[in-house]
């Protein structure tokens, strides 16, 4: 099963407020989800983003792939640059 990271919309019409969930990458995109890792709400100027960082990065590690939007919030936030750290200091303990 593909598990990606991406938007879930939410909220009324002309006001989108989004979920960041990990989702099978073959439901559709407001449909069935496994796990809510955060919120983004583009509306706000600037756009308010909370992440549950450690389940962000249990399901980076565990394979899922972010979506682009997805990945560049998380980059936005310093997830992705400290993801990348944390998988060059294991994969160090690895080689040694």
């Amino acid at each position: 099963m593909a598990v990606k990271l991406r938007l879930k919309r939410m909220g009324a019409k002309q006001k989108p407020f989004y979920r960041i969930v990990a989702a099978d990458a073959r439901s559709p995109r407001d449909g069935r989800f496994i796990e809510s890792v955060g919120t983004y709400d583009a509306v706000k100027n600037p756009a308010v983003v909370t992440l549950d960082k450690e389940k962000v990065m249990t399901w980076l590690s565990n394979g899922a792939q972010p979506t682009d939007t997805v990945r560049n919030i998380l980059k936005s936030e310093g997830i992705l640059k400290e993801y990348s750290e944390r998988k060059a200091k294991s994969d160090n303990k690895k080689g040694k």
